[in-house]
């Protein structure tokens, strides 16, 4: 298996152009060692305390996140020339990501559940008993309800830093029949960045009912920079040959569906935009990608490949690798220029990418989809993997 995972990674760097080199040049200016920080990110509106957690790599790689919604706020990387850009949209200060969250949200960087997704008119029978989700996106449940995760204070369950990795553990209780869901939750999300420059997201989590569980980061991507505009120019392979089609309001209609001969076939390096207004319907159901893909190989081991991008403007690159079936792509359709981040520009349609690795969208409501039931004595134990690199060559 690892042989195998290692020729398609081999081959879509291949694929994608030229070789990669490491993510700081040679000439960059030494960054700070691997470490991990800590630091008041300002007050909820009720007085609890938010933190900011730093993890820091010595090739210049950063990530920031908050115990608000488990938020990743900031990831610096390096471009070929070795200058240093935040690659997700964001908000310089806690009040942007509360004002978005009670405005309804597009979950900037936050961590989603109990249900990452769609849920079909938010009801889903288990062990013969019906529940129901606030219904978010009529007709349907949408991230876990009103108050999903990505609303909640985590905490800080523990840190750790060695020469090769900075890592930080954020963990919370969901309550039994919180936003309708059965079973006390609880869950937790270790965030590491190692000296390879990948930044792990470890998902665990115990029930002590039967219930349905499905968890994501939402991180807007941006291999240009925050606030630097479409990544319509920039390439991306998806590793997998069937995607889940949906009907207009985005529930899965239970096929699987070969992405050959539609817009949707990435299994080639191919421009975002290439295919972005083509008269397609499931494009235009959700007003450009927001798709689920089969990710190919079997899930639940160790992360395999799912996505790989590249901007060719600053020669940054990302994969996407995780052990979880499925790979939401998303490109920040409902982004309409209302809100304007830390650049201070305006986010509108296509200026980011979201890689939001998970099960498949309705899945409850869908048997012959890969299961979302945790029971009682089951561990939900899940990885998704952003490793970022820079590939030499000219600016194009």
């Amino acid at each position: 298996m690892f042989r195998t995972l290692a020729i398609r990674r081999l081959s879509t760097l291949l694929l994608a152009g030229s070789a990669l080199v490491a993510a700081a040049p040679a000439g960059a200016a030494p960054a700070a060692p691997v470490g991990l920080t800590r630091a008041s990110f300002g007050t909820m509106p009720d007085g609890q305390p938010v933190e900011i957690l730093t993890l820091r790599n010595a090739h210049g790689v950063t990530v920031r996140f908050i115990t608000y919604g488990g938020i990743i706020t900031a990831i610096e990387t390096p471009d070929r020339t070795g200058h240093v850009d935040d690659i997700v949209l964001g908000f310089p200060d806690l009040q942007g990501y509360v004002v978005d969250s009670a405005q309804g949200g597009l979950f900037f960087g936050a961590m989603i559940g109990r249900y990452a997704n769609r849920i079909a008119r938010g009801a889903f029978t288990l062990d013969g008993q019906t529940y129901h989700v606030p219904v978010t996106a009529p007709p349907n449940a949408l991230h876990g309800g009103t108050k999903g995760f990505d609303k909640q204070l985590w905490h800080v369950d523990g840190t750790a830093s060695d020469a090769h990795s900075a890592s930080a553990t954020l963990s919370m209780t969901s309550p039994d029949g919180d936003q309708g869901f059965p079973g006390t939750l609880k869950v937790a999300v270790t965030y590491t960045l190692d000296d390879r420059d990948q930044l792990s997201l470890h998902y665990t989590a115990t029930t002590d009912r039967p219930t349905v569980l499905n968890l994501t980061n939402h991180s807007y991507f941006n291999l240009g920079g925050e606030g630097s505009g479409s990544v319509e120019n920039q390439i991306l392979q998806i590793n997998a040959d069937r995607y889940t089609p949906t009907d207009p309001t985005s529930i899965p209609t239970g096929e699987l569906a070969p992405v050959a001969g539609t817009p949707l076939d990435f299994r080639k390096p191919t421009r975002v935009g290439a295919h972005l207004r083509d008269s397609y319907p499931q494009l235009m159901f959700a007003r450009g990608y927001d798709q689920n893909w089969v990710v190919n190989g079997p899930s639940g081991g160790a992360p395999r490949l799912a996505a790989h991008i590249l901007d060719p403007k600053t020669g940054r690159t990302m994969e996407v690798l995780t052990s979880q079936p499925g790979l939401q792509v998303y490109t920040s359709n409902s982004l309409t220029g209302a809100y304007a981040g830390v650049s201070h520009r305006a986010y509108r349609q296509t200026d980011a990418i979201a890689f939001e690795a998970e099960h498949y969208p309705d899945s409850p409501n869908h048997p012959s989809f890969p299961t979302t039931t945790l029971n009682p004595g089951q561990t939900f134990d899940y990885t998704t993997v952003f490793h970022f690199g820079v590939q030499a060559g000219t600016p194009r």
